[in-house]
């Protein structure tokens, strides 16, 4: 299983407007990114009915990174109803993700 990538220009269409989203902004060639991303695919097996996870490249489009601040990856954003409530910058445990989707799943 591998998470969708969103670009620029389907970015807002892809982030849900009711529910949760998660967004994991990093790069191909990003060695925490890769070590992260069996840990999301993890979580949207798990959880996938009540959330969305998707992946920004960063390479590919920096505007959407610098517009929510990201300087480091990988970043993760947790959006809310289509905002952001939640940033966790660097590499984090399945557990950390987990304990912020319970407040909002």
């Amino acid at each position: 299983m591998s998470l969708q990538t969103i670009s620029s220009t389907t970015f807002r269409s892809a982030i849900r407007e009711k529910g949760v989203t998660l967004v994991d902004f990093g790069a191909k060639w990003c060695p925490p990114c890769k070590v992260l991303l069996p840990i999301l695919e993890e979580l949207e097996r798990e959880e996938g009915d009540r959330l969305s996870i998707l992946q920004v490249d960063c390479d590919e489009s920096p505007e959407i990174a610098s517009e929510f601040g990201v300087m480091s990856m990988p970043t993760v954003i947790l959006f809310y109803n289509g905002e952001p409530v939640d940033k966790f910058i660097g590499l984090r445990t399945k557990g950390v993700y987990q304990a912020a989707l319970a407040r909002y799943v």
